[in-house]
This record gives C-alpha cells, sequence and structure tokens, in this order.
C-alpha cells in the first residue's frame, strides 16, 4: 500500500471549543467533592464503631482481690460473733388488772413471787360492794313478791272467766227482781179495786159522820177526815203505779238481756285474764332484772379479790395499798387498773443488740449461747427474728433470742451475753474436706433490701453489683462469701459513690490498706 492511500485523518484531535452544559458541570461536582467526603466520613464511623465506648471518659477506681484459703468448711455451731442483751418474758409480761373499781386494801404478792393459776393476789375494799350485793337481795325479793301477786291475780282472772258466777248471780237476781215486778203489775188491779173500796167506805163514813154535828166529837170527824185522805192517796197511787211497773218490767228485761250477753260473750272477764298475764310477764322480766343486778353485784364483790390468770411470777408491784382503781371503766387509762406485772418463767427471750456488720449472719432458728451471771450453765437458745428497732448511737439492730428450757435462777431484764453459732447445714455428711474458702473485706459488702452485694470489675472493665451470699465473719475483717464470687474477681475498693451498672472504670491500681487477709 502506498503512502497516499493511508488516511490519518481519524487519528487528529478535535481541539475547538466545546460547549459545557450545567448537567455536566453537576456531575463533575459530585465526582470530585461529594464522593471523597462520603468516603471519609464512612472511614470515621468505622473508626468510631472500632473503638466503642474506649474513648468516652472512665472513672478511676481501686480493687482489691478476694482472699482465698484452704481449710474445713465451718460446720454448724461454730461461733460467728457475739452480743449482749438482755432477758425479758416472751412474748410480753402480762399486766394484771382489776375488773372492778376500788381502792386497794392489801397486797398478797412480792416481786418474785410464784404464783398459781386463779391465787389471790391483791384486795379491794369491800364494804360498797357487800352492801350492793344485800341491796340487790332485798330488790330481787322485792320482785319475787309482786310476781307472785301477778300470778295470784291471773289465776283468779281465769277462774272468773271458767266460772263466772258473778255474772250468774247478777243475772239472776234481775231475773227475781224482773219476776217480781211482773208478779206485782198482775196483782195491781186487784189492789186497785181494794183501795176503791175503802176509799168508798172511808168516804161514806166521814159524810155520815159530819151528818151527824154534834153528836160525834170532832176528833172523830177529823180521824175519819184523815182515813178517807188516805185511802184517796193509796187508790191515786196505786191508779199511777201500773205505767210506771210497765217500764221497771221493760228496763228489767233490758238488763236481764244484758246481762245474759255478757255472761256469753265474757269480755271483761277475758281482758282481765290477758292483763293479768301481760302483768306476769312484766313481773317476771323485772324479777330476771333484779336477779341480774344481783349476779353483777355479786360478780363485783367477787372481783374485790384480784386473782391471777395465769400460772407464773410476779415480775414488778404497780399499785400499792391505797391505791385508786379504775375498774372496766369507760374513761379509765391502758394501766389505771393494774396491781401486778407477770411473766411465765418457762417463757423467756433475749433482746440482743447486734451490731450493723453482723446483721447478714442472723439466720432465723440459729442456735445461740447465752451466758449470764446468775446461771453456771450457758442457756441454750434460737433465733426467732430481728426487729425493726435500731440504736443509731449503737449503730445496732436488735434481735430477739428464744430460751430453750431456761433455768429458774434467770429472770426478765438481767444482762446477758449471746453467743450466735454458725446455723445447722442442709447436708448431713460428717466428712469435712479441704476446700477452697473465699473472703471479702467486710466493709465493700453493700446490704440491701433484696440481699447483700460486692462491685465487682468484669473483663471489659464494666462496673457491676454483684449478689452474695454470706457466710461466718473472721476476726480480721474478713466475711466468707459462700456464694456469689470467684477466686478471679477483683473487688471494687474505692469511688463506688453514685457508681452505676454497666460504667466504664479505670483500675488505677490495688487497694493496700483492705482486703489484707491474715
Amino acid at each position: 500500500m502506498s503512502e497516499s492511500s493511508l488516511d490519518l485523518s481519524g487519528l487528529a484531535l478535535d481541539r475547538t471549543p466545546s460547549i459545557e452544559t450545567p448537567q455536566r458541570r453537576h456531575r463533575r461536582r459530585v465526582s470530585r467533592y461529594v464522593l471523597p467526603a462520603l468516603i471519609l466520613l464512612g472511614f470515621v464511623a468505622l473508626f468510631g464503631a472500632a473503638a466503642g465506648r474506649q474513648l468516652l471518659p472512665k472513672r478511676s477506681v481501686t480493687v482489691v482481690p478476694v482472699v482465698v484459703k484452704r481449710g474445713e468448711i465451718q460446720g454448724s455451731g461454730t461461733p460467728l460473733f457475739q452480743a449482749a442483751g438482755w432477758i425479758e418474758p416472751r412474748p410480753t409480761s402480762v399486766r394484771v388488772a382489776a375488773l372492778a373499781p376500788g381502792v386497794v386494801e392489801e397486797l398478797l404478792v412480792v416481786e418474785g413471787q410464784g404464783v398459781a393459776k386463779g391465787e389471790a393476789i391483791a384486795r379491794l375494799i369491800a364494804i360498797d360492794a357487800e352492801l350492793a350485793v344485800e341491796q340487790a337481795k332485798a330488790a330481787q325479793e322485792i320482785r319475787e313478791g309482786e310476781l307472785q301477786r301477778a300470778q295470784a291475780e291471773l289465776k283468779a282472772a281465769e277462774i272468773r272467766l271458767r266460772e263466772p258466777v258473778h255474772l250468774k248471780a247478777q243475772l239472776a237476781d234481775a231475773k227475781s227482781r224482773l219476776a217480781e215486778t211482773e208478779t206485782e203489775i198482775k196483782q195491781l188491779p186487784f189492789l186497785q179495786r181494794a183501795a176503791r173500796a175503802k176509799a168508798e167506805f172511808t168516804r161514806n163514813s166521814l159524810k155520815g159522820k159530819q151528818s151527824a154535828e154534834n153528836s160525834i166529837a170532832a176528833v172523830v170527824v177529823s180521824e175519819a177526815a184523815k182515813d178517807d185522805a188516805a185511802a184517796q192517796a193509796e187508790l191515786e197511787d196505786l191508779q199511777q203505779r201500773g205505767p210506771n211497773l210497765q217500764r221497771e218490767i221493760e228496763a228489767l228485761r233490758e238488763k236481764v238481756n244484758a246481762l245474759q250477753t255478757q255472761l256469753e260473750l265474757l269480755v271483761d272477764e277475758r281482758q282481765q285474764v290477758e292483763e293479768a298475764r301481760a302483768k306476769v310477764f312484766s313481773m317476771a322480766a323485772l324479777r330476771d332484772e333484779a336477779r341480774l343486778r344481783l349476779r353483777l353485784a355479786e360478780l363485783s364483790l367477787e372481783r374485790t379479790v384480784i386473782r391471777s390468770p395465769m400460772q407464773g411470777r410476779v415480775l414488778r408491784l404497780v399499785a400499792l395499798p391505797g391505791t385508786r382503781m379504775m375498774g372496766l371503766e369507760p374513761n379509765s387509762g391502758p394501766s389505771s387498773s393494774t396491781v401486778v406485772e407477770m411473766y411465765d418463767p418457762e417463757r423467756l427471750q433475749v433482746r440482743a443488740d447486734v451490731r450493723l456488720e453482723n446483721v447478714p449472719m442472723v439466720t432465723a432458728g440459729a442456735p445461740v449461747e447465752v451466758e449470764t451471771a446468775a446461771s453456771g450453765e450457758l442457756i441454750q437458745g434460737r433465733v426467732l427474728q430481728l426487729t425493726s428497732s435500731a440504736n443509731i448511737q449503737k449503730n445496732t439492730l436488735e434481735a430477739k433470742v428464744e430460751l430453750i428450757d431456761p433455768p429458774s435462777t434467770v429472770s426478765p431484764e438481767m444482762l446477758v451475753t449471746a453467743t450466735f453459732l454458725m446455723p445447722e447445714s442442709e447436708a448431713k455428711d460428717d466428712v469435712r474436706p479441704e476446700t477452697e474458702r473465699i473472703f471479702a473485706p467486710q466493709q465493700l459488702v453493700q446490704i440491701a433490701e433484696k440481699g447483700n452485694a460486692v462491685w465487682i470489675v468484669d473483663a471489659q472493665n464494666r462496673a457491676v453489683p454483684r449478689m452474695v451470699q454470706l457466710g461466718g465473719l473472721m476476726s480480721n475483717g474478713l466475711v466468707e462469701i459462700v456464694d456469689g464470687l470467684n477466686v478471679t474477681d477483683k473487688l471494687i475498693a474505692s469511688g463506688i459513690e453514685n457508681l452505676q451498672t454497666g460504667e466504664l472504670v479505670t483500675i488505677q491500681g490495688d487497694d493496700q490498706t483492705i482486703g489484707v487477709g491474715k
């Protein structure tokens, strides 16, 4: 091929200036600025994720390792700590009160004396109560007499109701009077004829004597006139008696009918029976009330002798002879009737002051040995419970310890020393092999409502609270950690204030002042 036939125009560059569009300028900015910036931010994010919380500020703390010892496992009965305390009744002392108001006349016991149940302790002045009993007896006898009288009235009313002879007598009397009146009215015509004849005779006699004039004395004429007037009056009376007798007969008949109806109905008699029964019922209630008042008076008299409600021993005398007892009056105070305080010598307990650092080792039911000067032998006991009574000055918390079979020489308010022992283990194995025992400084153990805890540093240098179970307390300030820690754990000794769970910490070093086991 010849040179004249080779065309090199395709390799030529076009150097004429081209026109740049806005879209091409935008693409160029993205490729030159935005994309490198995004790549740089990606590297920064990856670096931050890799560094994590290592770049955040950390709290500086000191740590102590746990103390590991080898030895036998502490068996039950091993002394843990001692606490001072005093003996008191269990659960409380018993107040013996006067149930009736009055004045103490005589005390029959002394402090520390043994008293049987029901034995007399004191006497009140009883003259008022004795008079009240006599008055109540008299009132009861009066009520008994009233009841007997009411019963007699009831019996009489029942007899009148069953046999109403009084009504029968009235009815018979009314019938008799009716019969007499009827007989009299029947005889009236005859009486009138006789009276008329007599009146005519006396009139004629008077006329005859008057016609004789001076031949008959005036006295005789006057006597004849008198007889004539009497005969005329008797005749007039008999003539007027008929209507009166008829009215009397009608009245008597009505009375007879009324008495007959009353005898049939017996209304008054039935009412009298019911009223008598109600009176008997009322008198019986009054009699019962009088009996009740007598019982109350006798009870008040009986309560003037104050008796022991239990078998026990006198703790202290509260009332003295001459002291006013309020009894069961509603306005009396809680101890205004207390005569003595008693307790059961077989039921005693110790109220021990346990230091707060020893509180975690107090377990309910754990054995306790109690020592007191009043007993030459140790008294066995067991923990009942911890109380909520704390002493700020002593920095103690009270614990109650039950005494098992306390000797007769000990009594309440005696000072004692209580030695708290290791409770019995659930495992009954007599073999006690050598084992690793973990201890921690007692001052690093925090006591909370949910349990005991310590702060440790984990493998990621984070502060973590660890719940632990405590054992016995050592004499050098170490406490045994039965469960919750490993031999490799590091306990935070300083910088615990306001520490948060999971917070990153920096270990400055070991604290050489605490946690040194001996």
